[in-house]
């Protein structure tokens, strides 16, 4: 049956809640302009009166099998190619605040986060893996080094809320990111685009899609992303929050026959830009030898968005060099198909940054992340349907191998002032160092590198075999049940290297040969013994260690979903996450049990055909055990400097979450997409040792994001279009471990955790046949500035704690073409 034989309602049905443009949230706004449209359809009857919508007909793989959007009893939130475009986004850091519930830190693209509903991962080493799962063309990215890869040829993105384990498998416990690319179509396609703008932007991309014969075509397209950075530092005049991005796709298609189809893709990126800036506190003069007031003052702290940047990591650099290759192979049988997955990824990332926020050598920190990564994924997935059931089966295969070394660097200055604030010996290298000059010898022990460094080596393995089916109980009535097992097998190791200061060893054996040392004071050469051996990482210095563990897991679904009418469709489900256990990389013999999380959920998807109305909504609960995080521990502060350790917590949560989208007229759409969550610990001690319990997460209660846009048509000969997206996020809940962390207020001169808003704005002509276009758009068009945190590892130590802070408003302007 065609569209145009359906009930006018159950079309308007299909085509709305089919519709991926529509289903988008906030981002509805910049869906193309209706315009007449005299073709015909299957059966030759005329569809302008659907065509006038323009609302699209895209379906999704949410569960597995190609679906209506709204037909599906899962939240689910849309984010297309053209709405990535429209705010000029190049990865999904840079819009999820348009995404009510989900947070992606990508000020470290080597080192995101992602956070859904509240539930995130903070650690981003290679013992864990975040609890929100990303996959891109259906395959995992396991580690945060490559989940944060830049948009090249996006079809589109869907954001699933809540545990996705029955269908997507471990790690999916808060959620899903699915990023869909595009496919080699049987159509020529070219396709080039420039922006420019301010803070140095030029961003390139082209595509071009060959049809090589009539069942085999290529796809191929690349990016190149550069920009000055929006923040200066003020001693060395570098220009941080920059940009160094190029990458590169190629897809081969070949319909090797009517029923078999074959997909090749190869993916390259490489990164490489200066770390995130680190903004201090402490307001210092130029006299690097200025040791900053310990311990600090909070009533002193600079206001981080007036404040110079003073940062020098000796080789500070953000880097990655990414590749990928996928082949999918699936043919259709009589009865279902079958799709066999083959992916093979592998990257390298450094990250080496300051994190002191000073320029002087006697507070000097930095630390750098290398990681070396391989992996293969394989997939062999069954499905089928007939009136009476729609099922999906499979079984899957995941290898990975990784290395990572975390190093901490300073300079014997550094320890020095170590030395004074936390081991109470004063400073005994400027003293010693001060003697000798006075006495006319020739040594120092200042200015001398110091390093230390914990090396890692993971291999896991992940087994799971799964089945997904929906039983059609009648023709309004559907039951699908589900169920995951997942068995996990990971071999971890830890080497803490004995620290390296080949400079002042050398000096310190010469003053031991020239018999100087034995002149020196009890306390001095107490101190000179002490600095013979690590001081920030102390544990099982010079030993290897290794675990290895399994963990096993049955992740099941179960989903009732009902038609009351064609436009409306109310569920009720229970879902099961898991993500599998791990190891922190930087805390010797660590070990951690697997996460687990039980989600209650009811919604309900509507549609009113004749106000071009939509309305969906869905409340839930759930309760998340073992859920690790990583927190700051001042008690590793005795020795050296403190260290982030992983702290065990049980956490639940209330939400609703409401979307409504609504097109009165034909050139007008509005949308809004909003959140409320009440996340607490019900059981939770932080590193600190307060109890956390009752007490919220830190999550805010509200956020959404709302949209508006409209056409002119008739345009200097094309149309013209405008759009207005804005977004709010409640600010932070303090608990007693806030101020700690840096997530809540910590200074009365600036606000932390405060509440955030952005206003993106954009106006956009194309030609009539949309061969080319221009427009102009501005990001956080109000110029709304925060401070997203203050660290405080460096503050126990040296009385230097550093703040991240959002960038400025930015403005640019795009000339694309088609052919």
């Amino acid at each position: 049956m065609s569209i145009r034989q359906r009930p006018i309602s159950t079309a308007l049905h299909r085509l709305l809640f089919g519709g991926s443009v529509l289903l988008c949230g906030p981002l509805l706004a910049q869906t193309a302009a209706p315009s007449p449209d005299n073709g015909q359809d299957n059966a030759g009857q005329p569809v302008t009166s659907i065509k006038a919508t323009q609302l699209g007909n895209v379906t999704v793989t949410a569960q597995s099998r190609n679906q209506e959007m709204q037909s599906v009893p899962i939240p689910l939130q849309i984010v297309t190619a053209k709405q990535v475009d429209m705010l000029a986004a190049t990865d999904l850091s840079k819009m999820s605040l348009f995404v009510p519930g989900l947070v992606v830190g990508g000020d470290q693209p080597t080192q995101p986060s992602y956070q859904l509903r509240g539930i995130s991962t903070d650690d981003f080493g290679i013992g864990t893996e975040s609890a929100v799962g990303v996959y891109v063309d259906g395959v995992y990215a396991a580690r945060s080094g490559a989940a944060l890869l830049a948009f090249n040829d996006v079809q589109r993105i869907e954001v699933l809320k809540g545990p996705q384990g029955t269908l997507f498998g471990r790690n999916a416990a808060a959620g899903a990111i699915s990023i869909i690319t595009n496919e080699p179509s049987d159509r020529f396609e070219g396709r080039v685009r420039a922006r420019f703008g301010d803070y140095g932007r030029q961003y390139l991309d082209g595509l071009l899609n060959v049809p090589l014969n009539h069942d085999m075509a290529l796809r191929f397209s690349s990016y190149s992303n550069r920009s000055d950075g929006w923040i200066t530092d003020a001693a060395s005049g570098k220009r941080y929050g920059g940009d160094r991005d190029f990458g590169t796709r190629t897809a081969w298609r070949w319909n090797v026959s009517d029923d078999t189809r074959v997909l090749l893709s190869w993916d390259h990126e490489n990164l490489k830009q200066l770390p995130k800036p680190a903004i201090g506190l402490i307001a210092l003069s130029n006299d690097t030898q200025q040791r900053p007031p310990y311990p600090p003052d909070p009533a002193t702290y600079l206001n981080p968005l007036h404040a110079p940047l003073y940062n020098d990591a000796v080789g500070a650099v953000e880097k990655r060099k990414f590749d990928g290759a996928t082949l999918s192979v699936d043919h259709s049988f009589a009865w279902g198909s079958l799709v066999s997955t083959t992916a093979w990824r592998r990257f390298n990332t450094e990250n080496r940054g300051d994190y002191d926020g000073t320029n002087h050598i006697v507070s000097y920190l930095d630390t750098a992340n290398l990681e070396n990564n391989r992996s293969w994924y394989q997939e062999f997935k069954l499905s089928g349907n007939n009136s009476l059931i729609d099922w999906v089966s499979g079984v899957s295969y995941y290898d990975e191998r990784a290395r990572q070394t975390s190093q901490t660097n300073v300079f014997t200055d550094s320890i020095d002032t170590l030395a004074g604030n936390v081991m109470g010996v004063g400073n005994p290298l400027t003293d010693i160092s001060n003697g000798l000059a006075a006495m006319g010898l020739p040594y120092t022990l200042l200015g001398d590198p110091w390093h230390e460094a914990i090396s890692n080596v993971g291999h896991f393995k992940a087994y799971a075999a799964f089945g997904d089916v929906i039983w059609h109980l009648n023709d309004r009535l559907n039951l699908t049940t589900g169920i995951r097992y997942t068995r996990d097998q990971k071999r971890f190791s830890w080497y803490n290297m004995p620290r390296r200061a080949d400079k002042f060893d050398a000096t310190v054996a010469a003053l031991g040969q020239a018999g100087v040392i034995d002149m020196l004071p009890p306390e001095a050469q107490y101190a000179l013994a002490a600095f013979g051996n690590n001081i920030i990482f102390t544990d099982a210095v010079g030993v290897p260690v290794q675990f290895s563990n399994s963990w096993s897991d049955f992740s099941p679904r179960a989903v009732l979903d009902y038609k009351f009418n064609p436009n409306v469709m109310g569920y009720m489900s229970v879902t099961k996450g898991y993500k599998a256990g791990g190891y922190n990389s930087v805390q010797v013999g660590s070990r951690f049990q697997p996460e687990k999380v039980w989600n209650y959920e009811a919604g309900i998807k509507t549609v009113f055909p004749e106000q071009n109305l939509l309305l969906n909504s869905s409340v839930y609960y759930y309760k998340y055990s073992n859920r690790q995080s990583l927190t700051l521990d001042p008690n590793t502060a005795g020795s050296g400097v403190p260290r982030y350790l992983v702290n065990s917590t049980d956490q639940e949560a209330r939400g609703l979450e409401l979307e409504a989208q609504w097109q009165p007229v034909d050139d007008l759409r509005l949308s809004f997409t909003g959140a409320y969550i009440d996340a607490t610990y019900s059981k939770a001690v932080a590193p600190s040792g307060v109890s956390l319990s009752g007490q919220p997460t830190g999550e805010p209660k509200f956020s959404f994001a709302a949209a508006l846009g409209y056409t002119w048509h008739a345009v200097a000969g094309g149309k013209l279009e405008a759009n207005l997206n804005h977004a709010f996020r409640g600010e932070s809940r303090c608990n007693r471990d806030s101020q700690l962390q840096g997530t809540c207020q910590v200074s009365p001169n600036f606000s932390t955790g405060a509440s955030q808003q952005r206003t993106d704005a954009r106006l956009d002509w194309s030609s009539a046949n949309n061969h080319w276009g221009v427009a102009v758009y501005v990001n956080n068009l109000f110029d709304k500035r925060y401070v997203t945190g203050v660290s405080n590892i460096s503050a126990s130590v040296f009385g230097t704690p550093y703040a991240s802070i959002t960038p400025p408003r930015m403005w640019g302007m795009e000339w694309r073409a088609k052919f």
